[in-house]
């Protein structure tokens, strides 16, 4: 019950809470005031409407409230354009008397008024001379040290127009006045700044006799702000006076101050020397120059972070002006002196001053950095001033690497070739959380690309690459998912140039459908034309026509044929960027139809900008080439009139019809011919692209053939060379040893013949007929002509000893020995012969090893001319080469014709040597058989 109690308690407190405060605030009645002017006001603002602006401008001045008289004062500017006369006559005396006491409001707009009609020549400032110049005058020594701020700028601008005389009489005699001691400070600050700007108003006498003793007094206040002010005003005086007064007289008067005990008065002093250093000889740089900058760049490390800050604006400018007068020592302290520039602060932790010092000390070394390239030689970059740029580039300050982006496109450049040096930093900014920093970077996007991705083909072979291509693509999505739309645009903008950087495979695949997307989804106008100027782009410098083609047919069926109708008025957005990017020719080919389908659009929208778009689709067509597109553009017009119901789009159409008849009168012939040039170059352009296209891939189907055609011939020498080899090899080395085998046996047979002869018996007839017939039936049908003349001695013996019955037993001898001795010259002989075919088979082969010595020369020769085709430049000398090509295959095929015959000559000459050793054998029988 308790808890319930509480419970209730509260929910009590949690309704009752809001209803007690609304009934205080009901309580609460504030009166409610129908106008914010009460009547008496009403009738001061009131004006009589028939005053016309010059008498309107003088009531008010003289009756109106304070606020009227500052709209009638900051209107000044517009009376003296309508009327000059009559607003210096009557609007401006008012305008003096009104300035007397009044507000630093009416103050500071008669002072901007008056400024804005002396720098826009409104009107002869001799006629009106003592009308401002008497008034800025007698107001230029306010209180306020704001309102005479105003009023001396206002002066400083009318010296400018002034004539000589009125300044000599006006300005300077006064001036004389104001810059003594006796007057204020910011009287004599006053002084010294117009000093320094009549200074080049007049001669160089006048200067040095009346403005200079002046100027030398000023220098010499006891006051360090004049002395600064002074200070920084002598460089009018030494280009007013000229080079030899500035080395006489101004210099020794700079180096005073130099060593003035004020660090201001010394920056001042420092200051303008670095800036007068054109006009300072060599041996004046030499001797006093360099040793007050090194006497700075050494006390600066102990003096405040505003001395710093003022060096490390001025290093690059003193650097560069001292290059030529420093000995290799003072630029090495020079450059350590900038490297310690380059981290200051980063080390030490200090106050909110001290450290907004710091980041400008870094600051302004980002904005020195390519003059100390310059200073150090860019060769010297990696060794020298790598570190400190890299340093700068990753720096924690978001303004210090907004500086360092700002300014790394002239490193860029002055690295040249060497380029891939800073290729971590470029992907450190493009990656940087800061939109500030990649803003900076897109300013000079185009010419820091250029310089990296300027390789051709050897681009993408770079393992670099793909990291700058996935950053590239990640800035974009980076960008486009924050608010900065203008960024975007800008970016979309520079993205265009990756059209001529890229390969177009590279952009088709990864940068085109990004952008398509953009241009589909993103609900920024100026983002989404931009994005279609650089598809437009993108689809111009496309050398593939199937890739041209699927973006064409992309653009048609999504935009212009897409289901939602803000797709299908980004189509006409790309019409109208696709009219300037492309020639008119290729506009009527893939785009004028599909945007005149759109005149049956459902949505009143799509055919409002179509209405809008006629005329530019009209100044495409040219006739009569163009006559069935102009019927057709008509036919169009005619349907959107009978058929309109919307009556916003019959008024456009109505007004774009007046147009078109007028199109061709209003437009001037000069501007006609300059578009019509244009367009001609265009189509040149575009002429090229498709021949370059043509060519490329007429050189690319070459190379492949020529590559198809080496392998091809590669293998087919290769496969023959090695067929011949072992042919050679195993015919030589057969015949060689068959032939080496048969001559051992026949050598053999005959010494054992001859060691044998007088003991063996005489063998008989019978026997000797059976032999013969064992012999002639194993040599076989196929040996029968060789077996003929080989059996004819063994005939002719058996004849002889058939028919000697009677004879007696040394005759026989005789005989057999005479025509065993006969034989054997016979076998000796064959023998001969058998050495005779080796060595011919032996010439045999090395007429195949010249063939092959020829066919590799042949492979040689085929390789060489493969190179120059590779090198040639036309089609006509490649198809020349190519036949020539041909011939010398048709050649190689002669010579493995010729090869081929020459292995089945040297078959059959083994077949020969086979039945030659068969022979021997056989005689060897023979005349075994005739020992028996």
């Amino acid at each position: 019950m308790f808890s319930s109690s509480r419970m209730t308690g509260n929910q009590c407190s949690l309704l009752y809470g809001p209803l007690e405060e609304l009934q205080e605030l009901a309580f609460i009645e504030r009166p409610i005031r129908r106008s914010l002017k009460t009547a008496e006001e009403i009738d001061q603002l009131t004006v009589d409407e028939d005053l016309n602006d010059i008498e309107r401008a003088v009531y008010l001045l003289s009756v109106g409230l304070e606020v009227q008289r500052v709209n009638v004062i900051s209107n000044l500017p517009s009376l003296v354009r309508q009327n000059p006369a009559e607003t210096f006559r009557r609007v401006v005396p008012k305008v003096r008397e009104v300035l007397n006491g009044a507000g630093a409001e009416i103050q500071l707009a008669a002072a901007a008024s008056f400024l804005t009609i002396l720098q826009d020549d409104i009107i002869l400032i001799h006629t009106h001379t003592f009308s401002i110049l008497k008034t800025i005058l007698q107001h230029l020594n306010h209180r306020d040290t704001v309102v005479s701020n105003a009023w001396l700028e206002t002066l400083l601008s009318a010296i400018n127009a002034l004539p000589k005389e009125t300044i000599k009489q006006e300005v300077l005699n006064p001036l004389l006045y104001q810059s003594q001691l006796s007057h204020s400070i910011p009287a004599r600050l006053a002084s010294c700044r117009i000093l320094g700007k009549v200074a080049c108003k007049f001669d160089t006498h006048l200067v040095k006799k009346e403005l200079l003793p002046l100027a030398r007094s000023l220098c010499q206040d006891v006051e360090l702000e004049v002395r600064a002010c002074m200070c920084r005003q002598l460089e009018s005086f030494a280009r007013a006076t000229g080079v030899e007064h500035t080395r006489i007289e101004l210099l020794p008067e700079l180096v005073e101050l130099a060593r003035d005990e004020e660090s201001s008065v010394r920056l001042a002093a420092f200051d303008t020397i670095i800036n007068l250093m054109e006009m300072i000889d060599g041996d004046d740089r030499l001797h006093v120059v360099v040793p007050m900058v090194m006497s700075v760049c050494e006390v600066s490390s102990q003096a405040d972070e505003a001395v710093v800050a003022s060096l490390s604006f001025q290093f690059g400018k003193v650097c560069s002006g001292l290059a030529g007068s420093l000995m290799d020592e003072e630029k090495g302290r020079l450059l350590q002196r900038f490297k310690v520039l380059c981290v200051a602060g980063l080390q030490i932790e200090g106050n909110q001053t001290d450290f907004n010092e710091t980041m400008l000390i870094r600051c302004n070394c980002c904005y020195n950095l390519p003059a100390m390239m310059v200073f150090a030689d860019p060769a010297h970059f990696l060794s020298e001033l790598y570190p400190s740029f890299s340093s700068l580039c990753c720096d924690p300050q978001v303004c210090v690497r907004r500086s360092a982006a700002a300014s790394f496109h002239q490193v860029v450049k002055l690295l040249g070739s060497n380029v891939h040096l800073v290729h971590k930093e470029l992907l450190a900014l493009l990656q940087d959380e800061a939109l500030e920093v990649l803003d900076a970077l897109m300013n000079h996007l185009e010419e820091t690309l250029e310089a990296f991705l300027s390789r051709g083909e050897n681009l993408v072979l770079d393992n670099k690459f793909p990291e700058l291509l996935s950053a590239l693509l990640q800035v974009e999505q980076k960008v486009g998912g924050s608010l900065r739309w203008r960024l975007h645009e800008k970016l979309l903008q520079h993205y265009s140039c990756l059209a001529r950087l890229l390969p177009g495979e590279v952009l088709h695949q990864h940068f085109s459908p990004r952008i398509f997307t953009i241009l589909t989804t993103n609900k920024v106008l100026p983002v989404q034309r931009e994005a279609a100027r650089t598809f437009c782009t993108f689809l111009r410098y496309n050398r593939k026509h199937e890739q041209r083609q699927e973006m064409m047919e992309r653009l048609i069926q999504e935009l212009a044929q897409g289901r939602s109708y803000w797709n299908r008025l980004r189509f006409l957005d790309v019409c109208e960027t696709a009219s300037e990017i492309f020639s008119r020719k290729y506009f009527n080919k893939y785009f004028l139809i599909p945007a005149l389908e759109l005149v049956q659009d459902p949505v009143a929208n799509v055919r409002y900008k179509l209405c809008q778009l006629l005329p530019r689709l009209r100044s495409s067509l040219r006739l009569p080439a163009d006559k069935q597109l102009l019927q057709q553009l008509n036919f169009c017009v005619q349907k959107i009139l009978g058929r309109e119901k919307d009556k916003d789009v019959v008024a456009t159409i109505r007004k774009t019809v007046l147009e078109l008849d007028k199109l061709d009168l209003a437009e001037p012939f000069h501007k006609r011919h300059e578009r019509d040039l244009l367009d001609q170059k265009k189509e040149k352009e575009e002429n090229l692209l498709l021949e370059m296209e043509q060519l490329e891939r007429q050189q690319t189907e070459e190379k492949l053939n020529s590559e198809k055609h080496m392998e091809r011939k590669r293998r087919d020498s290769k496969t023959s060379l090695s067929a011949i080899k072992s042919m050679s090899v195993s015919s030589s080395g057969a015949t060689l040893s068959s032939s080496g085998k048969e001559m051992r046996k026949a050598k053999l047979s005959r010494s054992r013949s001859l060691s044998s002869q007088p003991t063996k018996s005489k063998p008989t007839n019978a026997d000797r007929l059976v032999k013969v017939k064992d012999f002639s039936s194993m040599s076989g049908p196929g040996r029968s002509s060789m077996s003929m003349t080989k059996d004819e001695p063994l005939r002719t013996a058996h004849f002889s000893t058939t028919t000697q019955s009677t004879s007696s037993m040394p005759v026989l001898i005789h005989s057999n020995t005479t025509s065993l001795i006969e034989r054997t010259s016979i076998m000796d002989h064959r023998a001969s012969s058998m050495d005779q075919r080796d060595h011919r088979t032996s010439t045999l082969d090395h007429r195949i090893c010249k063939m092959e010595h020829r066919n590799n020369m042949m492979e040689q020769i085929t390789g060489t001319m493969d190179q120059r085709d590779l090198r040639t430049a036309t089609i006509d000398k490649r198809n020349q080469r190519t036949t020539t090509l041909d011939q010398r295959e048709h050649r190689t095929s002669t010579l493995d014709q010729h090869s081929k015959t020459m292995d089945r000559g040297c078959a059959i000459k083994d077949k020969q040597s086979r039945k030659l050793s068969i022979n021997r054998k056989s005689n060897s029988f023979s005349v075994q058989s005739g020992r028996d």
